[in-house]
């Protein structure tokens, strides 16, 4: 609802988020909770309001098509409420605005909440809405964090530039995709020119990732964040970044993996991407099998023997068959080895195809391009123990 509110309110608008709890008529043990998001964007016709919880509907005018989206994401904000025994209610108007109330009983949860401390690194927020970098500045505050921010791309890079000449760079940098005068891509360009590849670059954008990870990768991007910047959405997303004890323990679990003698079955149309993965791969013992498409994926499987594979890593954009139509096929199958873990990868990882992968009871998602020390730590979760490897 937040990203929605985001994407159809033009600049200079207003979105305004309330949350409001109340005795629940479920119980002591239950708390009914009100969220409402409220905005003075473009709004929606009254028959459109019929429908919008239906799955891939937009409006049909040209402000919606300028906008990237599915025509899902309304659709499971429904199922996702229904299933909690929820209610979603929207009241709009056409060119003044929509607000969205949500009224869910949720049980109590009584556990301190997981403190959220990251190390004391220097981070660079560049967004032109100055309210959202004072936000995010005192957010990153909040978990450690000490926060700059400029309002263009212009005076980021200059910033960065003038630190890494005094061999202080920013740990990290937060980069606004959609900025007047320099963009967040070309920002990321220059300042990759300036101050080389070491300092992480996350794009920072209500929008869909997929359309633009191809050209960010290109300039140097390291990766994204999805807006609004809350503290749990900073924490997590940064934690990944986190030096210390516990990554050099990631890493030296990493380094000494073995997984001799494990095969993967590895679904991929693009000949480059499966030499890819084979690089990353086979320096941990795995033995491969390639397959063009989903049919031949597909096809390979059928005529292995029960148990020969240990896991499928699944492109889901594919010729001949796709990964979602290959898995199912595979599920079908009447073999001991039909639940096989089946990994979907691919670049939307921020899209409603994860949640398509979950209902082709795929077991888990990997984005591209490809984390090993994540997709190891995921391998290794589902793999059935061996004396080969770590499984």
């Amino acid at each position: 609802m937040l990203s929605n509110a985001l994407k159809f309110t033009p600049a200079g608008g207003q979105i305004h988020v309330t949350l409001s709890q109340e005795p629940s008529p479920k119980g002591e043990g239950y708390i009914r909770t009100h969220f409402s998001v409220e905005d003075t964007g473009i709004g929606m016709s009254p028959e459109f309001q019929s429908r919008i919880f239906e799955s891939f509907v937009r409006e049909d005018n040209k402000r919606v098509h300028k906008t990237e989206g599915s025509g899902l994401g309304m659709a499971i904000t429904k199922h996702i409420v229904d299933a909690m025994d929820g209610t979603i209610e929207v009241q709009s108007e056409l060119n003044k605005g929509s607000q969205f109330h949500v009224t869910l009983d949720l049980e109590r949860f009584e556990e301190r909440e997981e403190e959220m401390l990251l190390p004391a690194w220097d981070i660079l927020v560049v967004d032109d809405d100055e309210r959202l970098c004072i936000s995010a500045a005192d957010a990153l505050q909040e978990i450690g964090l000490r926060a700059d921010w400029t309002l263009d791309g212009s005076s980021a890079v200059e910033m960065a530039e003038r630190r890494h000449a005094e061999a202080r760079d920013y740990h990290i940098v937060l980069l606004d995709w959609q900025m007047p005068g320099m963009d967040g891509i070309e920002t990321a360009r220059r300042m990759r020119e300036k101050i080389g590849e070491d300092v992480p670059i996350l794009i920072i954008s209500a929008y869909d990732w997929s359309s633009i990870e191809a050209e960010a990768r290109a300039t140097g991007v390291s990766g994204f964040l999805s807006k609004p910047l809350f503290k749990s959405t900073l924490y997590y997303g940064l934690s990944r970044f986190k030096e210390g004890a516990e990554a050099k323990n990631e890493a030296d679990q990493k380094a000494g993996a073995d997984y001799t003698g494990r095969r993967l079955l590895i679904a991929e149309d693009n000949e480059l991407n499966w030499e890819i993965a084979r690089e990353l791969l086979a320096p941990y013992g795995f033995e491969l099998t390639w397959a063009e498409n989903g049919r031949i994926c597909l096809e390979k499987f059928q005529v292995s023997e029960p148990g020969w594979y240990d896991a499928v890593l699944m492109d889901l954009r594919m010729p001949m068959m796709d990964g979602y139509e290959a898995t199912r096929a595979i599920r079908a199958c009447d073999r001991p080895d039909a639940d096989i873990p089946i990994i979907a990868m691919t670049a939307d990882a921020f899209s409603e195809d994860i949640q398509r992968c979950i209902q082709c009871v795929m077991n888990a998602h990997a984005a591209k391009p490809l984390d090993m020390r994540e997709l190891l730590r995921t391998l290794q979760g589902l793999m059935s123990p061996t004396a080969n490897g770590p499984g």
